[in-house]
């Protein structure tokens, strides 16, 4: 039987029709990928769901949410030498795996593979993409793409051992805008991280805004500030906070959050090492 070197783990929490609809798109794939799903202490239908209709998926059933890091046992889980995430709400598009693969054989610097991401029935391009493809890191001899140090967590396919090196997603984030942190780690070990458009993603995100998500955005943006970047760079984003949050009900969450979590934002700080540092400053333009 053919297995498929790339993985994929999907985390998830109550979120069963969703995660229903994913599946079947990724069971489909040409390249039969190994799929372990997460659940993240889900009090819906999502257990019973899975035993019943997907017997052939791996499931790992957390005692209770751990966010984002859930990734992290899916990941332990596989024996793949590459893994793809998948969100609730997104899959891959049918040879995007394969062409993943052959990118990370030909690359073995390659730690994660940031993907072209298609949104909604209308396969909109989600705004990143231009982002990550007019990234000023350009293009290095030994990689594929275009260097990047952000990326979708639900279009992006890591090396195992690439991820696992670099600690996997950060439990201090637990969940949203939890990239940065993961791409800015794995560049400090020296992989690269880089976009490729050949690699496609769909996502079908629910309609509506996602509550308390600016709130959480937010204070995860300050906290890898606090983890990695330079003091004056980390006290400037919790200053902007702080003034936003005269007058922001999402600032003033944000900031209360923010501090809350700063004592094991000092305990885990490991500033960046000067060429990574020097990137991410090219990347916000100062």
């Amino acid at each position: 039987m053919h297995h498929s070197p790339v993985g994929v783990v999907i985390a998830t929490r109550d979120r069963s029709a969703r995660l229903a609809v994913t599946l079947r798109h990724l069971l489909a794939l040409p390249e039969r990928p190994e799929i372990v799903v997460v659940d993240n202490a889900s009090t819906d239908d999502t257990r019973a769901l899975l035993a019943r209709d997907f017997p052939q998926v791996r499931v790992l059933a957390l005692p209770f949410n751990r966010g984002a890091p859930a990734r992290t046992h899916g990941v332990r889980a596989l024996h793949t030498p590459y893994v793809a995430f998948s969100d609730d709400d997104s899959w891959w598009a049918p040879g995007a795996l394969a062409a993943a693969a052959r990118h990370f054989d030909a690359h073995p610097r390659l730690g994660l593979l940031a993907a072209r991401t298609l949104v909604g029935p209308e396969q909109h391009e989600d705004p990143l993409n231009k982002v990550l493809a007019d990234s000023p890191l350009g293009p290095a001899s030994d990689l594929p793409g275009t260097q990047v140090l952000g990326f979708l967590a639900c279009a992006s396919v890591v090396r195992r051992t690439a991820y696992l090196d670099a600690g996997g997603f950060h439990p201090l984030l637990f969940f949203g805008a939890e990239e940065t942190l993961l791409a800015y780690d794995l560049a400090a070990r020296g992989w690269g991280v880089t976009h490729c458009p050949d690699v496609v993603a769909h996502h079908h995100p629910a309609p509506g805004p996602r509550t308390g998500r600016p709130a959480v955005v937010r204070r995860n943006e300050a906290l890898t500030a606090w983890l990695r970047r330079p003091l004056p760079r980390a006290l400037a984003r919790t200053g902007a906070l702080a003034a936003d949050a005269r007058h922001d009900a999402a600032a003033r969450q944000a900031l209360r959050e923010t501090l809350a979590r700063l004592p094991r934002a000092l305990g885990a700080r490991r500033p960046l090492p000067p060429h990574v540092e020097r990137a991410a400053r090219l990347l916000e333009g100062t």
